[in-house]
C-alpha cells in the first residue's frame, strides 16, 4: 500500500485513533520494497527470450503474469524492440534477462527505471571458450555479421550459452528465485518452494545426461551453431563449430576440409543443424564427408518443429541425440 493511500484513507480512519493510523504506516513501509503487481496481484515479469521465460513461469507460477519479449520462432541475436516492447519493460515489476545476447534488449533495460533487473550472466560464471579457428573462418566469410555476434558475446564476458548446462541453469534459477522473493515478499514462500522443484528437476537431468554421455565411441560432434561449449565442457565431450558463433555465417573452404579431416579421425558420425536457422550448411558438408545430419537444439526459442514443448523436453531430445551419434554405450 503506498502513501498516498494511506493519506487518502485517513479521513474514514480517523474514527478509529491512531491505532489505525499506526497499522497503516507499518504496512506502507513494509511493501515499499515490493515490485508493482498487475490488477489480479500477479507480479508482472518481463522476460528477454525462452530460457528466461521458462525460468519466470516455472519458478513464479500462479504468482506472476510473463511477456516475453521474443516471440516463438524469431532468432533472439537479432531481435529489434518494438515501441509497445518497450512500454512492457518499463511497466514490469521485474525483468529478466542475459546480457550479452541480445544488445537491443540490453540498451532498452538500461534505461528503464525498474527496480527489480535481473541479469542471469551474473547469477552464475561466463566461461570463453576456444571457437577461434570457427570465428576466424566465419570473418573471412561472413565479415560484420559475425563480428556482431561476437561482440555480444564478449560483452557478457564469454559465450552466454549457460543455459545449455543444467547445473549452470539450477544456479540461475536459485538467484532468479531469490529475486523474486524480494520482489514480491508476500509470495516468497511459493517462490522458494517452486525453485526447489525446478532445482531438483534440473540436477536429474544433469544425472541422465552424465551418465548417457559417460561412454561413448566418439566425443566430438560437428555443429552449425557454436552454442554448445557449456554443455561440452560438463560433460567432457568436444564441440567442432562449422562457422562460428553466428549459426547463418558461412565457413570457409578451409575450414570444411578440416571438419572434415576431424570427422575422419575422430569418428565423427553426425553434423548437427538447429530449428531457428538454415539446415543448407550443415547439410553440404554432410553430403561432402557422408556424414548423417541430425537436429541439436539450442532452446533459444520454442516452435512447433521444436522436439518437445519446454526446456526439459527438448533437453531430452538433444540427450538423445548426442548419444546416438557419439555412439553411447
Amino acid at each position: 500500500m503506498s502513501v498516498m493511500n494511506v493519506r487518502r484513507l485517513i479521513p474514514t480512519a480517523a474514527t478509529a485513533g491512531a491505532v489505525t493510523l499506526g497499522l497503516l504506516a507499518v504496512s506502507a513501509c513494509s511493501t515499499s520494497d515490493a515490485a508493482s503487481v498487475d490488477g489480479d496481484g500477479k507480479l508482472k515479469v518481463a522476460a528477454s527470450f525462452y530460457p528466461m521465460q521458462y525460468l519466470a513461469e516455472q519458478i513464479g507460477g500462479d504468482n506472476v503474469s510473463v511477456t516475453t519479449l521474443t516471440k516463438p520462432g524469431v532468432e533472439p541475436h537479432d531481435l529489434e524492440l518494438k515501441p509497445r516492447q518497450t512500454a512492457e519493460l518499463d511497466d514490469a515489476g521485474l525483468i529478466l534477462y542475459l546480457k550479452g545476447v541480445q544488445p537491443a534488449v540490453d540498451k532498452a533495460i538500461d534505461q528503464t527505471s525498474v527496480k527489480y533487473k535481473v541479469d542471469a550472466a551474473t547469477l552464475t560464471e561466463l566461461e570463453h571458450f576456444d571457437t577461434a579457428d570457427a570465428h576466424d573462418h566465419g570473418h573471412e566469410e561472413a565479415g560484420h555479421e559475425e563480428a556482431g555476434h561476437e561482440d555480444h558475446e564478449a560483452e557478457a564476458g564469454g559465450d552466454p550459452h549457460i543455459w545449455l548446462d543444467p547445473v549452470k541453469y539450477a544456479e540461475v534459477a536459485k538467484g532468479v528465485g531469490a529475486q523474486m522473493e524480494k520482489a514480491d515478499p508476500d509470495h516468497a514462500a511459493d517462490y522458494k518452494k517452486n525453485t526447489d522443484a525446478l532445482v531438483a528437476e534440473l540436477t536429474a537431468l544433469h544425472t541422465d545426461f552424465e551418465k548417457g554421455l559417460k561412454n561413448s565411441a566418439t566425443k566430438t560432434f560437428i555443429t552449425t551453431h557454436s552454442a554448445f561449449g557449456y554443455l561440452a565442457e560438463r560433460y567432457g565431450l568436444e564441440q567442432e563449430g562449422i562457422a562460428g558463433v553466428d549459426p547463418e555465417s558461412e565457413p570457409s573452404p578451409a575450414r570444411i576440409k578440416e571438419l572434415q579431416t576431424i570427422a575422419k579421425e575422430d569418428k565423427v558420425t553426425t553434423v548437427f543443424f538447429e530449428t531457428l536457422a538454415s539446415d543448407k550448411t550443415a547439410k553440404t558438408l554432410a553430403a561432402d564427408t557422408g556424414l548423417k545430419t541430425d537436429v541439436l537444439d539450442p532452446l533459444e526459442g520454442i516452435t512447433d518443429r521444436s522436439k518437445g514443448d519446454d526446456y526439459i523436453e527438448v533437453m531430452r531430445s538433444n540427450l538423445a541425440a548426442l548419444q546416438k551419434a557419439l555412439g553411447a554405450k
